[in-house]
């Protein structure tokens, strides 16, 4: 596999769709608050995903510090902002993934590696040739360019994307991303020319594919149903959707009064309706007491540090 710096990307860094243009290798920082070095704020096995990730000995789930994204909703603002985590190297990030491996975890589970995807790159491949065997999850937020995922190819054998919105208005109002809905087509594009359809083992554990979610937000019904008929439309079969229901309202979310709620028993059904009628059935639906912070783990550096 080609030998690629992840200094040479960092030196006026263009990774996301943000374009800064800052030299992350002197400490300066853009939209995704990270620098050049590889922040993680926890690492464990993690039992929320959907069944064919977690099964019954859970997914490696490798939490990164940072975002290119900063919704006002965020479920995880403390990591999104970088005010939790602890900066580790990338030999160190390669022996994580090993250490997960060894405590018998399914996948390895990259939670937000976006900022860092050179760094990953280069722990991955040093995790292969230590011996590194079982299926690697790409956990994303869907605004990412189409190139700087072609550095995870041949690395990457599922990629969990959220497609958050097909709505400009909705995704400036509440990413401050009004490209989002054209930065996310693409992106989806080439993380399904990665990872082809899906593929599961005899116990119905997925080893490649894409599974697309959507998070319906309160009040949002309309920007959902547009998102699950450009996913079914363009993928049909060819890859799985999660419609979930577990959008929360948190504390630092009261700046926009009409997400301080629930979603509704009949929003989720209409959704779920909806994509009956599309003839979606390749998917995972949520049950509505899911909504809980239980879905947000601590994020105390857990499996960070050296055993």
């Amino acid at each position: 596999m080609e030998a690629i710096s992840s200094g040479d990307f960092y030196r006026s860094c263009r990774l996301c769709p943000r374009d800064c243009k800052v030299n992350r290798l002197e400490g300066r920082t853009g939209y995704c608050r990270v620098g050049a070095e590889v922040v993680l704020s926890r690492a464990a096995l993690h039992f929320w995903e959907e069944p064919c990730l977690s099964g019954k000995h859970g997914s490696g789930a490798v939490f990164f510090s940072g975002c290119s994204l900063g919704c006002v909703y965020c479920q995880n603002r403390e990591i999104a902002v970088n005010h939790i985590g602890k900066a580790v190297t990338i030999e160190r990030l390669s022996e994580i993934f090993l250490e997960l491996q060894g405590q018998g975890a399914h996948n390895i589970n990259l939670v937000t590696p976006d900022p860092v995807i050179p760094s990953v790159r280069e722990a991955l491949i040093a995790a292969g040739v230590k011996g590194l065997s079982i299926p690697v999850i790409a956990n994303i937020s869907g605004y990412e360019k189409a190139e700087t995922l072609k550095l995870l190819e041949g690395l990457v054998d599922i990629y969990l994307p959220d497609v958050k919105y097909m709505d400009r208005e909705a995704a400036e109002k509440y990413s401050h991303a009004a490209d989002y809905p054209d930065v996310v087509k693409p992106a989806l594009e080439e993380m399904f020319r990665q990872a082809g359809t899906p593929v599961f083992d005899g116990e119905g554990m997925m080893k490649k594919g894409v599974i697309a979610r959507h998070l319906l937000l309160p009040g949002q019904l309309g920007n959902a149903k547009k998102v699950l008929k450009y996913l079914y439309g363009t993928y049909g079969d060819g890859i799985y959707i999660s419609i979930m229901s577990q959008y929360t309202p948190l504390e630092h979310g009261k700046e926009v009064p009409e997400l301080n709620r629930r979603v509704t028993e009949r929003e989720y059904r209409k959704l779920v309706e909806y994509a009956l009628e599309l003839g979606i059935e390749n998917g995972f639906l949520q049950d509505r007491d899911v909504a809980e912070e239980s879905f947000i783990p601590p994020f105390d550096l857990k499996g960070v540090e050296p055993l």
